[in-house]
């Protein structure tokens, strides 16, 4: 059976309860999600905030206090907010390709070239015991074992080698902290659990992010084998194409959205998942282009139009004002341009309650720096 991008569309909107709000608890979502994009510490709640009915943002921070969530390198090599359960059994997959990182040449212009491995990790692990510690604190640390290399970088390389998570007060409502690390197992109390079968991780991939194809899980985990996993799942998946003759693997039970369901405005956090997990983008972005990762980096984030990523936005906090720039990537409608304000507003109200709200809908393609 062939789909049409149209129902790839709405499917994935569905999934990701983008489509209508949800009221699915913010662990729940994070499960299903297999985590939310936390590279930065706002974009997990405007990822929440569009997806959760009556999203209240403490709820992220207690479960941060209580353990009950946390943050921690997973999926891509970048930052993800996962459940503990998550958080044990989907580290060790991604575990030794984070490992092999730092000692690439092309690792800061070969910082760590020449240094054996094992024992760089080994003093990781002596250094990062049992108690959180801030990266000044292990700068101090790899100083004084490697005077004649960058601390920076060996600090780097432990948290490449180490299975560790960021602690709060990082992550928390409105709380930007520098990272303070600790190693997952004593965080969590509990032992990582390398039994956890990659075919589960690509059904619950699908479950969220699917139909898909091999190359899209790839994209998705940064993992490989993905075609033998997804044969070990046997009738769990079902398969279709797509319009250009791709498999898409499928969980059997799923079901696909109506490709004519209507699709409201969205404003998503940057780097949100629903953009970046999929070879293939142009299920949800017009010719396939995300932005670069660059732009998402000075906090630049997408705006959904009948579903597909047709703008992009960042808000400007000032003194008693906050400013919602947008910056279309093609001629909206008059009545999509007013659902984009009327979300804008509403965003700003959860974002930046304490400031006067202003959005500023730019010509196509203009520059979104004031």
């Amino acid at each position: 059976m062939e789909l049409s991008n149209r129902t790839l569309n709405r499917t994935l909107l569905a999934r990701q309860h983008l489509l209508e709000r949800s009221r699915l608890t913010v662990h729940e979502m994070c499960d299903h999600l297999v985590g939310l994009q936390a590279q930065d510490s706002p974009p997990p709640f405007v990822a929440l905030w569009s997806r959760i009915t009556d999203f209240d943002p403490a709820t992220v921070s207690d479960a941060l206090v209580d353990r009950s969530l946390v943050r921690i390198t997973l999926m891509r090599g970048t930052i993800h907010l996962v459940t503990p359960p998550d958080a044990l059994r989907i580290a060790p997959h991604i575990q030794p390709e984070l490992e092999k990182i730092p000692f690439r040449k092309g690792f800061n212009y070969g910082a760590m070239v020449g240094l054996d491995p094992y024992e760089v990790r080994g003093h990781g692990e002596r250094v990062l015991g049992d108690e959180p510690m801030s990266a000044a604190e292990l700068r101090e640390h790899a100083a004084a074992i490697y005077p004649d290399r960058n601390p920076g970088m060996v600090v780097q390389t432990w948290l490449y080698q180490l299975p560790v998570l960021q602690t709060p007060p990082r992550g928390k409502w409105k709380d930007s902290s520098r990272p303070i690390w600790s190693r997952v197992e004593p965080w969590l109390g509990a032992p990582l659990d390398p039994a956890y079968p990659l075919a589960e991780l690509l059904l619950r991939y699908l479950r969220a992010f699917g139909p898909a194809s091999t190359m899209d899980m790839q994209t998705w985990s940064k993992l490989l084998g993905m075609k033998q996993a997804i044969e070990q799942l046997g009738d769990r998946v079902r398969t279709y194409t797509d319009e250009r003759g791709r498999t898409l693997y499928d969980a059997a039970d799923a079901e696909l959205a109506d490709p004519d369901l209507p699709a409201p405005v969205r404003l998503l956090g940057w780097y949100d998942n629903a953009v970046l997990s999929h070879q293939d983008r142009t299920r949800i972005v017009p010719q396939g282009g995300a932005p670069h990762l660059r732009a998402f980096a000075a906090a630049v984030a997408p705006v959904l139009v009948d579903g597909y990523l047709t703008g992009l936005y960042k808000i400007f906090p000032e003194a008693g004002v906050a400013r919602l720039r947008i910056s279309p990537t093609r001629k909206w409608t008059k009545a999509e341009r007013a659902a984009v304000e009327a979300e804008s507003q509403a965003l700003l109200g959860f974002m930046e309650a304490d400031k006067e709200p202003r959005v500023e809908i730019l010509e196509v393609g203009a520059d979104l720096r004031p």
